[in-house]
Formats: structure tokens, sequence, C-alpha cells
């Protein structure tokens, strides 16, 4: 009996020790590092189920619709979206990473230093393509300094923006920018830097009736603009799309009655024309309010029905569902087209000091990089337009800091007719900030 107990002891110890010598390795295991991905323990707020099924009872083929029950519990998942409305705060925010420990070209981070050679070209001699209301040398503006600054990003020498070249490897290419008024500013910097010279425009073709870009009836501009350069077949071209929604009649016979906003189709100018482009650059955000919505009569569409969710009618979370819809479709058509990059472009920041359009707001400041001159961080500001991308092959042209530091350049309270009234401070003057953003895009293809 003595010799049974003797030997139950034995055993419990050796049990003990070999469940102490377990616990130590499982904790030297956890020291070394997590054998899970940290990718798979980061929530992604609205990210699109890649394995998501259709609605068994959808009568529509289109990959994108998506059951409103799912949708809702990623849209409730998500969080609020980034404010943009300038408070007295530094700009630059937080410096979350030194220069020592970035690696590469970093185009988000990086700083705004003078270079007496800009602007890339003058608004007087690109008249053709620039809106009067943006080019501010035709204004009542007086200081131009704003011109005089240049993008350096962290990590690497950006190439100076020369024309001819350019042209040269975009040769047989169409590049499209599809957005709202931002992105035509965007396509109008293009055009005028592309074209720099101003001594000859007979190279440029107007070839807007190959994409249907005509002028409708009673409309006050065309749905968009598409020039070809002769010399190198390179294309050019943007197209209106504020929401990147597709916008359908209610009824055909009366456009005016209003529009189905189908939160889950991308435009149908994207499916018809996709293969055509070599580049596309998207944005969308500063319609996404209920005053643009009303004043166009567009009403909420998913699955092809008016929108019953209460969740996704939330402006900011229907634009997250729609611009993850459309990237996610994107994403999906890539490998057929292995010739186009896609780039969405995060958002332009407004500057409103002191309240907002209606109110009183104003951008009077004349002095450069007043907040500072100089962006790093780890993330995107735009957090939504970041979120939206992310686990595709698509690129963010991450524009939001380094333009938030820039609110001089504004069209501000400058016209063509010099009348006091509402001042500007979303678009931006031309030459100007824009013209960084297609260096940065340049500099990417």
């Amino acid at each position: 009996m003595r010799l049974l107990i003797v030997n139950g002891l034995r055993f419990r110890h050796l049990r003990l020790a070999i469940l102490a010598i377990c616990a130590v390795f499982l904790l030297w295991k956890w020291e070394k590092g997590s054998p899970y991905s940290p990718d798979l323990l980061r929530p992604e707020p609205l990210a699109l189920n890649r394995n998501t099924s259709m609605d068994e009872g959808s009568s529509s083929s289109d990959p994108l619709v998506r059951s409103v029950a799912e949708v809702g519990k990623e849209v409730t998942a998500a969080p609020p979206p980034l404010t943009i409305i300038h408070k007295a705060k530094d700009a630059t925010g937080k410096k979350e990473t030194s220069p020592s420990e970035k690696k590469g070209c970093d185009y988000r981070n990086g700083r705004w230093v003078p270079d007496d050679r800009r602007p890339l070209y003058s608004g007087l001699k690109c008249k053709r393509w620039l809106s009067e209301s943006w080019n501010c040398k035709l204004t009542q503006r007086k200081d131009f300094t704003y011109e005089k600054f240049r993008w350096q990003p962290e990590g690497c020498e950006m190439p100076t923006f020369q024309a001819a070249q350019f042209l040269r490897r975009m040769q047989d290419k169409t590049i499209a920018y599809v957005g709202d008024s931002l992105g035509r500013q965007m396509f109008q910097s293009m055009m005028c830097m592309v074209a720099a010279s101003g001594k000859d425009h007979s190279d440029v073709e107007d070839v807007g009736s190959n994409y249907g870009l005509a002028l409708a009836r009673r409309a006050k501009r065309p749905g968009g603009w598409a020039y070809r350069f002769r010399s190198t077949n390179t294309t050019i071209l943007y197209y209106w799309s504020a929401t990147l929604c597709d916008l359908e009649p209610l009824r055909l016979s009366n456009p005016a009655a209003g529009y189905a906003m189908h939160l889950d189709r991308p435009p149908s100018f994207l499916k018809k024309n996709l293969h055509r482009f070599h580049v596309l650059v998207l944005n969308t955000g500063h319609h996404w309010n209920r005053g643009k919505l009303k004043a166009n009569k567009w009403e909420m569409y998913v699955s092809g029905a008016p929108n019953i969710n209460g969740k996704i009618a939330v402006i900011w979370k229907a634009k997250n569902f729609t611009v993850h819809s459309v990237m996610k479709w994107l994403d999906g058509q890539l490998p057929s087209y292995p010739h186009l990059k896609v780039f969405y472009r995060s958002l332009s920041p407004r500057h409103f000091f002191n309240g907002e359009w209606n109110t009183g707001g104003t951008c009077d400041n004349k002095a450069p990089l007043s907040k500072g001159n100089t962006v790093f961080q780890n993330h995107s500001e735009d957090a939504d337009a970041e979120g939206a991308v992310r686990g595709t092959r698509i690129k963010l042209l991450d524009i939001t800091a380094l333009s938030r530091l820039r609110d001089e350049g504004h069209i501000s309270r400058y016209s063509i007719r010099g009348t006091t009234g509402v001042q500007d401070c979303l678009h931006w003057c031309l030459p100007g900030v824009p013209d960084t953003w297609n260096e940065i895009l340049a500099a990417q293809l």
C-alpha cells in the first residue's frame, strides 16, 4: 500500500513538472511572436467580404448586389467619419514616425519646399482647358506666392514633371478621371501640365463624342471632356460622377422627376469604357450631404429598389458602402485588364474658418504654410479611403494631409467680377495644389 502511495506521489510530481515545462514553452513562444497575424485581429470597418454570395432572391446579375442585412452589420461597426473642417490646430498632427524609420519613397509624408521654378504652367496660357473661376490670374487676387512650392516626399526625390516625357510614357494610353468637381480640377490641372507650352494646341483633338460626352439638352456643361494628343495618341478624359453611384432617371419620360442613386452599382460609364482605360483616378466625398441629395433629387437605391435600411441611409455610411462596392467591383475586374492601374484619391480638405460656406466661413489667409510644412503619419487622414482600398489591388492616392497645410491656395473671396459673396474654401486656385496631386500620380505610373 505504501509503495502505491509513493508511486502516486511520484506520478503527480512528474505530471506537474511536465505542465510547468509546457507553460514555460508557451510563454517563450508568446514573447518571441504570436502565431496569429495582426491583420487577422485588426478590424476592417465596412470591408466587403470577398466570399459573400448574392441575395438568393435577387433578380440582378450584378456581382455588387449585397444583402442589406449583412451591410447593416458592417456599417454599424464602422467608426464616425473624419471631420474635414479646420479647427485652430496644427494641421501636421503628431509625428508618428521619424524620417530615419522610413523606407522607400513615401508620397504621403514629406514637406513643402520653396521652388522658384514653379508654377509648372501659366494659367493665362491655359484658358482653353482651365475654368475661369479657378484661374486665379483672371481674378482680383494679387498674391501668387502659393504657386511657388513643391512637395518633397519622404525617402526620395520626386522627378520634375516634364510634359514631353510624360506624353511619351503615356503613348497609346488613356488616362481617365472620374469624380466630382475636385476630380475635374485634377483633370484640368493635368491638361494644363501636359500642354504646358501653350504655343501649339493644334496637336490636341476633342474626342469627347467617342465616349458619349456630349452636351445634353438644357445642360450647363457636358458630362465630361476627352482630349487626344495626336503626336503620342494619348487621351486624357474626365467624367462627372460626384458620388461614384450609377444614376438612373426614375422616369425616363421625365428626368426632372429625380434619379435613382444606386449605392451598389458603379457608374455605367465605367462599365462601358473600363477596357479602354490604362490609368483610372477616382474620387468622391463632398457631395455626400442631405442638401446635395435633395437639390439633385437623388434617391438612395440598393438591390434595384428604394433603400429601406435606416443604417445605410446615414449619409457617411451610405458613402462608405458605395466606395467599398466600387472598389470591390474594380478589384474583381483588374485580372481581366492587366494593363489598367487604378487609384482612389483621398479627400481634398476644406478650410472654412469661423463658420461654414453659408454661415460666413472664410479662408483669407495669404501666408503659405502657416500651420507648418511637414507631414509624418503612419496612416491616412482619410481613414475611410484607406479602408476602402485595403486588401485590393487599387492604390490610394493620399493627398489629404499634405493639402491640409495649404489653406492659402483656395479660391477664397476672389472672383472674375470681383463681387462679394460666399467664399470658396473648397476648390483650389490653378495653377496650384492639384498640380502636386498629378505629380504624385505621374511618379507612380
